[in-house]
């Protein structure tokens, strides 16, 4: 059997088209996810178009769907739990997942939401958890407007830090006061005092601007880089009283902070804005707009499969 999936191709428009590929193999801890929607990220697209992802292999990496197949080492959602889940290969109509890359999630919740937390939600909590966020902290956010910046507004604000969220004009800026933003800033020239914690997802001469706002024993987390620009720092920008730059990615198990994630969505303490949703027969539309920043939030991928079946179908439940 075969399932349709979206796999790079770096012959058409943004490196990625429809195909046919094998049904997936589930490994004794991976249950088999019935993809619904998926969400595409800056890294999708730079996976595609650098050739970190091979071609013809399947893109993606943010889903959320149901369990047709659970592991079969008994670990792990029964068969018919709706997931999120961060795993390669997502944009397809199934795919496998390890049990440490998922969690549940609750009626209270839809899956259009769920889906676009994973990557660029677990990149916001954990960056902010390993620059040693506590309240009344001044947190900076570049590229404020995107997946990971308007996550780390809300994470940071919750937490009861100061935030000043960085933006490239004033429509990118809409929702983030909203968000917890104290302060809504078109690029650094305004930020007048020195910050304890910087969320940079520019990269170039704003991570570089960033750095020289950074206080003594600050943290700047480098979390993305959607300028495309290099970081050159000036002769001894980086001598005197210490404070830290640190490169950052998602890595190792994920379940326990998916699951925090789904659970403040759920509480209503953590809003997911979608800026794009559309079929992902349109992913060459969504990544031109994405890339464009003409996407505030997450582009949302819903896996048509006009031919799906239902999960009643697709799967035999064994007695216990």
């Amino acid at each position: 059997m075969s399932v349709r999936a979206l796999v790079v191709d770096p012959s058409v428009s943004e490196s990625v088209r429809p195909a046919d590929v094998p049904d997936p193999v589930a490994g004794p801890d991976q249950v088999v996810l019935e993809v619904h929607h998926a969400s595409l990220n800056h890294g999708d697209l730079n996976d595609a178009r650098t050739g970190r992802v091979p071609p013809g292999a399947v893109l993606g990496s943010d889903a959320a769907g149901v369990v047709v197949q659970a592991a079969a080492d008994g670990t792990g959602p029964a068969v018919g739990t709706r997931v999120v889940a961060l795993t390669a290969g997502a944009f397809a109509e199934r795919t496998t997942v390890g049990v440490d890359g998922l969690a549940p999630v609750p009626e209270s919740v839809d899956l259009v939401t769920a889906a676009a937390l994973p990557v660029a939600g677990l990149a916001a909590l954990r960056s902010l958890r390993a620059a040693g966020l506590t309240s009344r902290k001044r947190v900076l956010v570049t590229g404020a407007s995107g997946g990971v910046g308007r996550f780390a507004v809300q994470l940071a604000a919750h937490a009861g830090a100061h935030v000043i969220a960085s933006v490239g004009s004033a429509g990118r800026g809409e929702g983030l006061a909203k968000a917890g933003a104290a302060e809504v800033l078109i690029g650094l020239a305004d930020l007048d005092r020195p910050v304890d914690i910087v969320i940079d997802n520019v990269g170039g001469p704003q991570l570089v601007e960033a750095w020289s706002m950074l206080a003594p024993g600050g943290s700047l987390q480098s979390v993305g880089w959607t300028s495309g620009q290099p970081a050159t720092f000036p002769p001894y920008s980086t001598i005197g009283p210490a404070k830290s730059l640190t490169s950052f990615v998602n890595e190792g198990e994920f379940a326990a902070d998916l699951a925090i994630l789904v659970q403040l969505v759920a509480e209503g303490a953590l809003r997911t804005e979608i800026g794009w949703h559309g079929s992902w027969e349109n992913v060459a539309e969504a990544g031109k707009a994405l890339r464009g920043r003409q996407v505030n939030g997450k582009a949302v991928l819903d896996i048509d499969t006009h031919g799906r079946r239902h999960a009643a179908e697709d799967v035999v439940v064994e007695p216990r």
